[in-house]
């Protein structure tokens, strides 16, 4: 289970103390498909790296299956079992994916093993499995490839940034197999930052974030229909602003 009790962070600009996520009190259950929405600039993104370790709170505490990670480094972090993906993946010259993919793996996996895991995320091996993480790359296709090596690794948890940001119709609609194969036959916990109501449908739970606080929490079934309809609820959610 993955438990934030009473997280805050805040950002210091021209002498004053900005609050980003304030007082954040959210527990998420194991083998759970969660997507966290809300409007932009309400904390999303900043709760998805509080979690991962790559900024730390200013305040509160991150337990993870019973041990307090606030202050573990992103190294520790994934040992235990935390996988993270950006939203702007990272490229990283001179590697070539397959090396990307077996570091991934912490296995010495063969080229065949590899190649599995571009398949599952709709690329064509022989087209890729050579290739370095680089420019030469499209946005999509590293999304596709970081995804694969997040496979790869079959952590225990695994956090994705809007995932949709920057691919095609065809990639997202494949995405969301990724997801749903990931969620129910690898029995991994899955937290998704999106507004995507494609992402949000697919979800056990939904979290709704706004000004750096939880203002929603609910099983899809309740918190989808709000969001959708046009209510008052979803006027105070303001996912879409």
């Amino acid at each position: 289970m993955l438990e934030l009790k009473n997280v805050s962070y805040t950002v210091s600009e021209n002498n004053s103390d900005i609050p980003i996520v304030r007082n954040l009190n959210l527990k998420i259950d194991d083998n759970k498909f969660v997507a966290i929405t809300g409007p932009n600039g309400g904390g999303k993104s900043t709760l998805a790296k509080l979690i991962a370790g790559i900024i730390k709170p200013t305040s509160g505490q991150i337990i993870f299956d019973g041990t307090d990670i606030t202050n573990m480094s992103i190294t520790d972090r994934a040992k235990l079992g935390v996988s993270f993906a950006f939203q702007q993946p990272v490229r990283f010259k001179g590697i070539k994916v397959k090396d990307l993919i077996t570091l991934a793996s912490n296995e010495d996996i063969n080229v065949g093993r590899a190649c599995e895991y571009l398949s599952e995320v709709g690329l064509c091996a022989r087209d890729y499995i050579n290739r370095d993480v680089d420019a030469s790359l499209s946005g999509g296709e590293l999304k596709r490839i970081e995804i694969a090596t997040i496979i790869a690794r079959n952590t225990k948890l695994s956090v994705f940034d809007e995932p949709e940001a920057g691919i095609d119709l065809w990639s997202f609609n494949n995405l969301i197999k990724v997801f749903d194969k990931m969620h129910k036959e690898m029995n991994r916990t899955i937290i998704i930052i999106s507004h995507q109501e494609r992402i949000l449908d697919s979800a056990d739970e939904i979290v709704v974030i706004k000004d750096g606080s939880v203002v929603a929490q609910g099983k899809k079934d309740e918190i989808l229909p709000e969001l959708l309809k046009g209510t008052e609820a979803c006027k105070f959610y303001n996912v879409q602003d």
